[in-house]
């Protein structure tokens, strides 16, 4: 990374900055825990239904929204959250690099897709908050980071220039919509989940920790 060639960094956050795991964890066990008490059904029962809705929403704005989730099923998912926050952590290496971009004077925006009221409570866990020039939800646009109009909406309250900017996603079809926009610089986070292996990744540049693009 030519840092001189940098002046904004975009960072998610789950995934990238934080470990996936109690995302995939509580959308794949928890929530369908959950959802078998207080409907009382077992649990293979109550996948069986969740698991096809969730691959649906998968890429739209609802599938990150909590209040969304909370009405169709019937369940409190912010409560749900606040159970589990314990697993909510940082991804190795994540304050060196964010305290490296300070002393680089780069801009440094978190751009997710996370819910207001995720993003808050991720934040009270971790206290990332002031590490950010910025923080920006994608809810606030109505629209998701896979959206392609989404990059030009955040140009307007975020002006960035797309040849001085790199954006670091686990997402590869997030990445694509920032590269179909003209965003330069893009990287792939390889192991996003701690619990589960690392992957390879062709269509993007990668890495599995901050630290390989630290000097």
């Amino acid at each position: 990374m030519q840092w001189h060639t940098i002046n904004t960094v975009f960072l998610d956050m789950d995934g990238t900055l934080l470990d996936l795991h109690f995302d995939n964890y509580f959308w794949q066990e928890y929530v369908p825990l959950a959802y078998a008490k207080k409907f009382n059904i077992d649990l293979e029962q109550a996948k069986a239904k969740l698991y096809p809705e969730f691959e649906q929403m998968m890429g739209h704005i609802n599938w990150y929204c909590i209040d969304y989730w909370s009405q169709s099923l019937d369940l409190d998912i912010l409560l749900l959250k606040q159970e589990v926050e314990h697993l909510i952590v940082l991804q190795p290496y994540v304050i060196n690099f964010l305290k490296f971009l300070q002393q680089l004077q780069k801009r440094v925006v978190l751009v997710t897709n996370a819910h207001q009221k995720t993003l808050h409570l991720k934040m009270e866990k971790t206290a990332l908050a002031g590490y950010f020039d910025a923080m920006v939800c994608s809810h606030a646009f109505k629209m998701p980071k896979e959206h392609p109009e989404f990059w030009s909406m955040l140009q307007t309250i975020e002006p960035f220039d797309k040849n001085k900017t790199v954006f670091f996603d686990d997402s590869l079809p997030v990445l694509l919509s920032a590269k179909n926009y003209g965003i330069r610089y893009l990287y792939a986070m390889s192991q996003p989940d701690t619990k589960l292996p690392k992957r390879e990744i062709n269509e993007f540049p990668s890495i599995r920790y901050f630290y390989e693009l630290m000097p």
